[in-house]
């Protein structure tokens, strides 16, 4: 299985109500020292859910960062997150 379809599965299972885009953006990264030549090392993250209701970026990261575990650092060497809440709130602080 892919790592992004392995990627949305896990969140979507963690998130149920996310909305989620995974872009893999490994091709940007290729030739970078330490980057796996698998095609499937670096990703972003789109998630907009209700579980992030009053929590700061640094707590929904966790949150996902807990979520993949299991993927990091291998195979997953780099995620770019940005998380909200439905309506689209983003909480910086």
């Amino acid at each position: 299985m892919k790592v992004e379809q392995q990627i949305f599965d896990i969140l979507h299972q963690n998130f149920p109500d996310a909305t989620l885009e995974i872009t893999n953006e490994s091709h940007k990264h290729q030739g970078h020292a330490q980057t796996p030549a698998t095609g499937e090392s670096h990703f972003a993250v789109q998630i907009a859910s209700q579980k992030f209701q009053n929590l700061n970026r640094v707590e929904r990261h966790r949150l996902i960062y807990a979520a993949l575990n299991e993927l990091m650092p291998d195979p997953i060497h780099a995620l770019k997150i940005k998380a909200a809440t439905h309506d689209g709130q983003e909480k910086h602080h």
